[in-house]
């Protein structure tokens, strides 16, 4: 099964593809998608669209995972990533690929085993289960493979469990 994780984001969004078979998991592809901050809205969101339908076509994953927004102080910043969330659910949609979303709490516990880690121990456990040399650079796409790390997780222990996804 691959599964194709999304950080979410207006100025950069962090993606990450990971395979599973039989509990293990392979990093096949990560990065990023950057917007410059001096277009307009629409036309940075037109940009997201188009990347994570381009991605969706290019790597065919069989599920996407997308972390959901935590609003803490700055409504305007969650509201642009809220805006970015939505053209990514809706690449998804018309590409007919089933999308699952996430807390940041849920992704800290599936893949830390505690949802309060810091991002550090996040990125160290990551490198460690998808057995890289080094952490996934940049922070946005080592989080993307974080994402999907927790649903591919979830996936396999529902199949496990003799459910269906």
């Amino acid at each position: 099964m691959f599964v194709l994780g999304l950080d979410p984001g207006l100025a950069t969004v962090g993606f990450g593809l990971v395979y599973v078979n039989r509990g293990a998991f392979e990093a096949r592809q990560f990065g990023v998608i950057t917007t410059p901050a001096n277009i307009p809205l629409s036309r940075r969101l037109d940009t997201i669209y188009s990347d994570v339908t381009d991605l969706l076509t290019r790597l065919k994953p069989d599920n996407i995972a997308i972390e959901e927004l935590f609003f803490n102080t700055n409504i305007t910043t969650g509201l642009s990533v809220a805006h970015a969330r939505g053209v990514m659910l809706l690449a998804a949609f018309r590409s007919g690929v089933p999308a699952y979303e996430y807390t940041p709490l849920q992704v800290k516990q599936s893949v830390a085993g505690y949802g309060r880690a810091d991002k550090k121990q996040v990125q160290a456990m990551v490198t460690r289960l998808l057995n890289l040399n080094e952490t996934p650079k940049p922070d946005d796409a080592a989080d993307a493979l974080a994402i999907a790390l927790c649903h591919a997780r979830a996936a396999t222990s529902l199949m496990f469990n003799g459910e269906t996804v």
